[in-house]
């Protein structure tokens, strides 16, 4: 399991804190330094069931440079402006080993990432 991290984010650091106190195992990406590929982008925004504009930071001051706002919804053209920038990314998004992807911004959805990844295996 890996967790896409920015050690300046309270909700990074809760995950963690979270993802520690239950015993679970995981990998730290720090995706600032590591940014993601555009490909990367595209395989974790499918495993999401989301589009590149629904995990972009819009009230970040880069993406009002680059207009975001009111741009188009092109994903080819978000794909692009997420693997360069990366700090527009929303975080933490977990990707776990099963193949599914979180992103627990709240209590509830790390709860249930947490109930995830610590249930038996099913197969065996």
């Amino acid at each position: 399991m890996q967790i896409w991290f920015n050690p300046a984010c309270s909700k990074c650091r809760m995950t963690t804190e979270a993802l520690d106190a239950a015993g679970v195992d995981y990998d730290v990406r720090r995706y600032l330094d590591e940014p993601p590929t555009r490909d990367e982008l595209a395989d974790v925004l499918g495993r999401l069931g989301l589009e590149p504009w629904d995990v972009t930071r819009l009230g970040e001051p880069r993406a009002a440079e680059l207009g975001l706002a009111d741009a188009a919804r092109d994903r080819g053209t978000w794909l692009d402006v997420l693997a360069a920038n990366p700090e527009l990314i929303q975080r933490p998004i977990v990707v776990t080993d099963d193949g599914s992807a979180w992103i627990p911004r709240d209590p509830e959805t790390l709860d249930h990432l947490i109930g995830h990844v610590a249930a038996p295996s099913s197969s065996g």
